[in-house]
């Protein structure tokens, strides 16, 4: 990644959260360290009614070391839910990103997902790949500052609304086929009061398939996490264990990679009788979630979501406490133009 960025020739815009995340820091300052001045920014505060004074204090100084850090930035204050409880951040974001003129200069635009929520950082994403999609001298990155054991100390209270992320929208179901779907919900810790809600929203489904983080930094991930879903599992949603889904919790291809070949074979196996449907709900790890994006956009698939109305942070250290993974992905550019270049004709 230094080698890369450490061209004079690169000029970046970063995408990023100034929330409470302690990791909400780490990217903005690895590039600054590499490109100083070449670097600009937009820094995201997601604005929660029922944020707790410690939390909002905690933000207020990540915001401030964040100017320090990348001068040339523009903070966007984001209110997730509406007057009425409504959950519009998603749309908000879209809006504000619609509206900020990106400087003809920038070869690569970076969204930071680290510290992002879902119900912001996917729409987000989506937004900033098609714009640099129309501009082919333009690349588009993800990167991620991931740790599994930090993910464990922070705890959600979720809205009563579940309903799709905004751009990822179920399609309009086909005339003279059955509608069979297939909801995906990443299994995250102390994240069940959530996905119940979600899968109650959805309403029916053809199976569930449970997405499980293995192989994990803790092998015993995936075990505790089905024991602190098995009644979910086993009562509620009725899951064949065949149908349990594992990807990588450090690589998210892996995980991308999974769900093109679920979508694939629920494709070729349905073809003709139902026309099949994946949802996703990616709750838990960012590097899974980032594959779960990766999928979505490319196969339209739905994202199911409940946003999220305050957190809870345990920051004390623990004995299990282990460092920070950090994760890039370059989805669009003229990278990938050479590539096709050098390929040939298919």
């Amino acid at each position: 990644m230094a080698d890369y960025f450490a061209d004079v020739s690169r000029r970046v815009l970063l995408v990023a959260a100034a929330g409470f995340d302690p990791r909400s820091r780490r990217v903005s300052q690895m590039l600054a360290d590499t490109l100083g001045d070449r670097l600009s920014a937009i820094f995201i505060r997601e604005e929660r009614p029922g944020a707790s004074e410690a939390l909002t204090e905690q933000a207020d100084q990540n915001e401030a070391a964040l100017k320090i850090i990348v001068p040339d930035c523009t903070v966007f204050r984001v209110d997730v839910f509406a007057d009425d409880g409504a959950p519009v951040g998603g749309s908000r974001v879209a809006s504000l990103l619609g509206q900020y003129s990106v400087a003809d200069d920038v070869t690569d635009v970076i969204l930071d997902l680290s510290a992002l929520s879902i119900g912001i950082g996917f729409p987000a994403a989506k937004m900033l790949l098609q714009d640099c999609e129309a501009t082919t001298s333009r690349a588009f990155h993800l990167m991620i500052v991931s740790n599994p054991e930090t993910d464990d100390k922070i705890s959600s209270v979720p809205s009563s609304r579940a309903g799709s992320v905004k751009g990822f929208a179920p399609p309009g179901e086909a005339e003279g086929q059955g509608l069979a779907q297939v909801w995906i919900p990443q299994l995250a810790q102390g994240r069940t009061l959530a996905l119940t809600q979600i899968g109650a929203a959805i309403g029916r489904w053809y199976k569930i398939c449970p997405l499980l983080p293995f192989p994990a930094r803790d092998p015993r991930r995936a075990d505790d996490l089905l024991s602190e879903y098995r009644s979910a599992l086993v009562d509620e949603w009725e899951v064949d264990p065949r149908d349990v889904v594992y990807a990588s919790e450090r690589n998210p291809l892996d995980c991308y990679r999974t769900l093109s070949t679920l979508k694939t074979r629920l494709d070729r196996t349905m073809k003709g009788t139902y026309e099949p449907r994946m949802v996703l709900s990616p709750v838990g790890s960012k590097v899974l979630a980032a594959g779960a994006l990766m999928a979505a956009i490319e196969h339209d698939m739905a994202v199911q979501y409940l946003e999220t109305e305050s957190y809870l942070f345990r920051p004390e250290p623990t004995a299990a406490d282990l460092s920070d993974m950090t994760v890039h992905l370059i989805l669009s550019g003229p990278l990938y133009a050479s590539y096709d270049e050098a390929a040939g004709p298919t």
